[in-house]
């Protein structure tokens, strides 16, 4: 894995743990959780988290 890939992989897996307690505190909801997850792996394209929750690369 390439620096590059490994930033990207460590943003998402940040961003989304910050999205997961937001929406286990209520901030937001399931909806916008999956709008946010969508976002942030178009945004950080994570080769490992990707294929370990089963979503595309688009």
């Amino acid at each position: 894995m390439s620096d590059k890939e490994f930033r990207a992989e460590k943003m998402y897996l940040l961003c989304l743990g910050t999205a997961r307690e937001m929406l286990k505190r209520g901030i937001i909801s399931e909806d916008e959780f999956t709008k946010i997850d969508t976002m942030l792996l178009k945004k950080y394209k994570p080769t490992l988290s990707t294929l370990l929750s089963g979503k595309d690369l688009i």
